[in-house]
């Protein structure tokens, strides 16, 4: 793997190319590290949602997880475009130059700057039953559709978690999947069918190094 990052400096430089009503998923992580399931949940919800790119926003850091093993962001960039291998998806570190780490806040100015397009926020059944400790979460739900990937073990809890009963009649059918990008938020909903589960936590030794291909 190469490490040919250079990190941009404004916001019109780290974000990635567009035209105006584009459909776009937004897959926000730590990618510590990227691995098949970021790549298999974006090519799904491509498809599923009928977005016309996927972008990856690479965190600098998650506000409720232990950062000390985080590897360099650009290491985690450039491994996270070697994994995507699609054009359909882009890898953004757009929440370093805006200086950044809650998702909201990202949200706004994602919205505010580029108002011609049409964003769904991606996330794992995982996120789902624990997104009520984000910051600001309900105004997250006002603020873009959300498209939630089940992730089985993690079903049952995600769909019980406070988030999921709080915004219960604001779920849209799987089967109106494709219309989500152009519902007004809040609006939600829950797609079955990826049998891949992995996660990064598995993939990186007690040290924190990443575990190497078997």
């Amino acid at each position: 793997m190469s490490n040919n990052f250079v990190a941009p400096r404004f916001f019109a430089q780290a974000i990635p190319p567009y035209t105006e009503g584009m459909r776009v998923g937004l897959l926000g992580g730590s990618f510590n590290p990227p691995h098949e399931a970021h790549r298999a949940i974006s090519q799904f919800a491509l498809k599923r949602l009928r977005l016309d790119r996927v972008w990856w926003l690479v965190t600098p850091g998650n506000p409720l997880k232990e950062n000390g093993t985080l590897h360099e962001l650009g290491a985690r960039m450039q491994a996270a475009r070697d994994v995507a291998d699609d054009p359909r998806i882009e890898v953004s570190c757009l929440e370093s130059v805006i200086r950044t780490r809650y998702t909201i806040d990202t949200i706004n100015t994602l919205r505010r700057r580029l108002s011609g397009l049409r964003f769904v926020w991606i996330m794992g059944a995982d996120n789902l039953a624990q997104i009520h400790r984000w910051q600001h979460w309900r105004r997250i739900a006002d603020q873009v559709p959300i498209a939630v990937i089940d992730r089985p073990p993690q079903s049952f809890r995600a769909l019980a978690s406070p988030a999921a009963q709080a915004l219960a009649r604001y779920r849209v059918p799987e089967t109106d999947a494709a219309l989500l990008a152009d519902r007004p938020a809040p609006a939600w909903v829950f797609l079955t069918g990826l049998k891949l589960n992995l996660s990064s936590t598995g993939l990186r030794n007690p040290d924190g190094s990443w575990k190497g291909p078997k």
